[in-house]
């Protein structure tokens, strides 16, 4: 059965769930709705309410007769699919909520007209985010230890978004970890091929966002 992932042509709240299944091997199909007027109209007209989704929205997965929206509720349908959950339940949903509250503001932020008055405090805020996620990890390699989490892919792809905007707040640690995750076998085989929209995928709507977030190559 190949999953079927919906979500638009940049990196945002889709990215790492597409990261996930392709860490995972699984067959799955990457269903992009372009980031033009036609794109957004057509996905508001004619498909948004014709999947068949309890809760309509992007991104979307279908996997036979289970059809998830909402980032969160399908990275966790994945985590117990391909046993990439953490071991501490408890910790797994406090780490997994404040990597998703540290997004969800810097999201907030770059669709902002005063994206740059705001940034100062964001990045005082994202520096503590940064040297609190390391000190959780000690040693790791990983945050919860020898085990790859889907948590693990999300503070991948959040973390290179954020590092983007500000390089400086990442200690050597940090970056070591964030290496890890991109040198695991079939996340680093995606990352060099032609195929890695990374490449060319911003991290917010190209059109829309007052920092887009331009692609980070080969991240």
């Amino acid at each position: 059965m190949v999953i079927e992932v919906g979500y638009w042509g940049l990196r945002g709240l889709g990215e790492p769930i597409r990261l996930v299944l392709r860490h995972s091997g699984a067959d799955w199909k990457d269903t992009v709705i372009p980031c033009t007027e036609e794109g957004f109209k057509k996905w508001f007209g004619e498909t948004k309410e014709n999947l068949g989704l309890d809760f309509p929205n992007l991104p979307y997965l279908i996997d036979g007769d289970v059809k998830l929206t909402e980032t969160l509720a399908i990275l966790r349908y994945l985590g117990r699919k391909f046993d990439m959950m953490p071991v501490d339940a408890a910790k797994g949903d406090m780490v997994e909520q404040t990597i998703m509250d540290h997004r969800m503001q810097l999201g907030r932020m770059s669709y902002n007209p005063d994206f740059e008055k705001l940034k100062p405090a964001y990045l005082e805020k994202l520096k503590v985010h940064v040297e609190r996620l390391t000190k959780f990890m000690g040693d790791g390699p990983f945050l919860f230890g020898d085990k790859v989490t889907y948590i693990d892919i999300m503070a991948y792809d959040f973390l290179q978004c954020a590092r983007l905007l500000s390089p400086e707040s990442f200690g050597a640690s940090m970056i070591s970890y964030l290496d890890r995750i991109a040198n695991l076998p079939k996340i680093k085989e995606w990352l060099a091929s032609e195929d890695c929209t990374h490449k060319t995928y911003t991290f917010h709507y190209p059109t829309k966002a007052t920092w887009p977030g331009a692609p980070a190559q080969g991240s």
